[in-house]
């Protein structure tokens, strides 16, 4: 990795984000960006752009010929690892901190990931992913989103201080990628679930401050939600493969419920071929059991959520409860498949499917 030549050593803090095609977004991401209290410190923004061909990079060159602090690099690949990874490797500060276009950020948003970073002693902090949506359906799935029903993750509660396994983009010393690496450029998702996970094996340690505030626009369709999670939950098997373990167990457990639905459901036709008819009435009772008990779970979590953001999105929420684990649960279950068909981690999907390749924007 370069390292910075003597006329750039005042620059502190270099922002990285990668994006292609962000021409509804990018305007307000880089004004969000240029409000930053960056409190006297030198820094830049590098914006890595997956050579876009609807207009945002027009926009990007606008802005950076009235801002000298941006600058746009080319990222061939149009893959997010490869646009951080590039953007790291230009940057000159000894801060890097990662942004993302479909985010926006409290103006003390940098500053507080900077002093946080130095006051706790970690080697990566960030705070939680907050949402803000507009829509009945985009409303129902941030709300879905923060409810410890749907993932069970730290970083989304709003609330949290403390240790994490991961947090939302995060902030490092520019040393900690010399010590541990880059972002893996074979994952299409999941990069940052896979550095984190490095990370805290290398002994590494994440801080979550609720302080630090920034706000993500979630999908607002139920195709795109699910197109999302089926790419979160296919890629995670890349990242477990690599490193033979998952970074959490509740990574797992829509797969297991995935796995244990089609398992008994298959055996119940399977014992009435072979004239079990006690077997195939245990099966059927064991999967509305579960099925039961998991639309319980599901409608009271839903009630929950709907007290805190709202009752009319109420008759929402089950369906986009149900979309986020079903959707990650059957993208596991497809990149097991294709794992054990024998397709290295590097190649899990095919190059050209977009159902695995192509971001679900």
């Amino acid at each position: 990795m370069d390292q910075p030549d003597s006329q750039h050593e005042a620059i502190r803090v270099t922002i990285v984000v990668a994006c292609r095609n962000e021409i509804n977004h990018i305007r307000g991401f880089v004004d969000s960006v240029l409000a930053q209290d960056f409190r006297g410190l030198k820094w830049e923004a590098i914006v890595a752009d997956g050579l876009s061909d609807d207009g945002t990079r027009a926009v990007l060159a606008e802005y950076c010929a009235d801002h000298p602090q941006l600058r746009v690099i080319d990222n061939p690949r149009r893959i997010v690892s490869c646009g951080l990874n590039v953007a790291i490797c230009a940057a000159r500060g000894e801060i890097i901190i990662r942004m993302d276009v479909h985010t926006r950020y409290a103006p003390d948003y940098c500053i507080l990931c900077l002093e946080t970073l130095e006051s706790v002693g970690a080697d990566n902090v960030g705070g939680p992913a907050r949402t803000t949506a507009t829509g009945i359906y985009a409303r129902a799935v941030a709300a879905a989103y923060h409810s410890r029903f749907c993932t069970g993750a730290r970083f989304h509660d709003e609330k949290y201080e403390g240790w994490v396994d991961t947090v939302t983009y995060g902030c490092w010393h520019r040393s900690t990628f010399d010590r541990i690496g880059l972002f893996d450029e074979n994952l299409v998702r999941n990069q940052d679930d896979e550095l984190n996970l490095r990370l805290i094996r290398a002994g590494g340690r994440i801080w979550q401050n609720p302080r630090i505030m920034s706000w993500y626009s979630p999908r607002g369709s139920l195709s795109g939600l699910f197109r999302q999670y089926f790419q979160y939950g296919f890629w995670k098997v890349a990242v477990i493969r690599k490193h033979r373990i998952p970074a959490s167990w509740r990574h797992v457990l829509p797969l297991i419920f995935i796995a244990t639905n089609l398992s008994l459901l298959a055996a119940i036709p399977l014992a009435i071929w072979a004239h079990a008819q006690s077997a195939a009435l245990t099966a059927a009772i064991l999967w509305t059991a579960m099925v039961g008990f998991y639309a319980i779970g599901n409608v009271f979590a839903s009630a929950l959520a709907a007290h805190s953001a709202g009752w009319d999105i109420f008759p929402y929420l089950p369906t986009v409860f149900a979309t986020y684990h079903f959707a990650w649960g059957f993208g596991f279950l497809v990149g097991l498949i294709r794992m054990f068909g024998g397709r290295p981690h590097s190649s899990l999907a095919f190059a050209g499917d977009s159902r695995f390749t192509r971001l679900s924007r």
